[in-house]
């Protein structure tokens, strides 16, 4: 597996002369670089988390497979506007399967759940590692698509519900909310509904955004994340949005997994 090869290469690293470490190696980015070595001057506690515990430990859980682990991360690193590990969590992804179109379809998709400069600065970093890799416009989606189907029914019952919440109050966010969230985003082919599911609802937990998570967390398994992996999701992000924002999205999801059917 990639994920072990990364690891094993890491570790090389904290056995090289200083020098040489700073030249050649990149634990978790580079803007600034950081190395095992950096992280073991100021922290040795931390450095020995990440290596043994993070990468040791939670990513070789076999609950996600190695490309979910780095969608969710990524989107919790996007969402929080984190650059620092994203040029290493980027290469990380695509070594992991995640498709340049998948990438893109993602920055763009938190620019609605996380902001649009949250958006921004994840193609600053995005731009280097694509280059770097020669990933080019081929390789990206299209601007104009054949959108996937949508369902009628459960759309309107939705929109039905928002409107009549919000609409006399704030109809410009009901209005864009039905048709350039709904009808047009979520309906973008090069994410597959699980995948930008996936994205919305770490997105949503790593912000602490519990009250928009039960119809996600729903949405998400409708569109086929199982219970076991949701329980993944979670525990995966307690290392990369703390702990606080897991334990408060806990109670939503466990209302969520009694309520539906078995």
């Amino acid at each position: 597996m990639k994920l072990h090869s990364a690891v094993i290469a890491l570790l090389l690293l904290m056995t090289m002369p200083s020098a040489r470490t700073e030249e050649t190696a990149t634990m978790i980015g580079s803007k600034p670089m950081l190395t095992y070595e950096d992280v073991r001057k100021v922290t040795p506690a931390l450095e020995a988390y990440t290596r043994d515990r993070l990468l040791g430990d939670v990513w070789k859980r076999p609950g996600l497979s190695p490309r979910d682990r780095s969608i969710v991360t990524l989107a919790a690193l996007i969402a929080r506007n984190q650059t620092i590990e994203m040029p290493y969590h980027f290469d990380l992804a695509l070594d992991n399967g995640v498709k340049p179109r998948e990438i893109s379809e993602m920055i763009t998709h938190l620019a609605f759940y996380a902001g649009w400069a949250n958006a921004m600065a994840a193609v600053a970093i995005a731009k280097d590692v694509f280059a770097a890799r020669h990933i080019g416009a081929d390789q990206l989606p299209v601007v104009s698509v054949t959108p996937l189907p949508i369902d009628e029914a459960a759309e309107a019952k939705r929109a039905t519900s928002v409107e009549a919440q919000f609409g006399a109050l704030f109809p410009g966010v009901v209005q864009y909310t039905a048709e350039v969230l709904f009808r047009d985003l979520w309906l973008r082919p090069d994410l597959a509904p699980r995948d930008r599911s996936l994205v919305t609802v770490s997105a949503l937990i790593a912000n602490g955004q519990t009250a928009q998570l039960t119809p996600h967390l729903n949405k998400a398994m409708d569109n086929g994340l199982t219970q076991a992996q949701a329980a993944e999701v979670i525990t995966h992000l307690a290392f990369y949005a703390g702990w606080p924002n897991v334990f408060s999205a806990m109670p939503v999801a466990k209302d969520v997994f009694a309520k539906r059917p078995h």
